[in-house]
């Protein structure tokens, strides 16, 4: 059975918010994977990926994606992922035998935008900041900005090399990207 819609993109990308849309539109279930990672481990992405390190998150990712394999080999569902699943194999491997990826392409600015939003500097330390981004220690916006941009450029090949589709969603609401996506792919 290869029905399941998985989505994919880099953080902030719309990701669950389309899935939500995409399960209410199509009456299947939606998942988030990151939701499933906490659900299973006890801790979030982010806390696996602080206290643990990589490896461990990738590990919880892995057994995660593995559960979604067992839920909806049966059955057809929209599937929300990490913005790093594009960084584990494993869980690719997973998630293909149920579905199909679509990438969700956003433009860089408007993705940090999003990232930068919900980020705050307090006493010298930043809250909120993505791992990935904070393990290059940034000590402003514009170093930031630099290190999501690494991110952003290799993620986004990765994406596109994975993607069954690639749905650009430039600046359109959340319901004209919803309409996009449904008429990119084929359940």
């Amino acid at each position: 059975m290869k029905n399941s819609i998985i989505l994919v993109g880099i953080k902030h990308s719309g990701k669950s918010t389309q899935g939500k849309l995409l399960a209410q539109k199509t009456n299947l279930e939606f998942i988030d994977l990151d939701d499933e990672i906490t659900r299973i481990s006890g801790f979030t992405p982010r806390e696996l990926y602080k206290k643990f390190g990589v490896e461990r998150f990738i590990q919880e990712e892995e057994k995660a994606s593995k559960n979604i394999l067992n839920k909806f080999s049966s059955k057809s569902g929209i599937i929300a992922t990490g913005g790093g699943i594009c960084d584990n194999k494993k869980a690719i491997e997973n998630l293909k035998q149920i579905g199909k990826f679509v990438f969700l392409k956003v433009e860089e600015e408007i993705a940090f935008s999003r990232i930068i939003k919900k980020v705050t500097f307090k006493d010298g330390i930043w809250q909120n900041l993505p791992a990935y981004i904070e393990k290059d220690n940034p000590k402003n916006i514009e170093d930031a900005k630099n290190s999501f941009h690494k991110y952003y450029e290799r993620r986004t090949k990765l994406y596109q090399e994975l993607a069954d589709f690639t749905v650009e969603l430039s600046k359109n609401t959340k319901d004209q990207n919803c309409k996009i996506i449904l008429e990119n792919i084929m359940l």
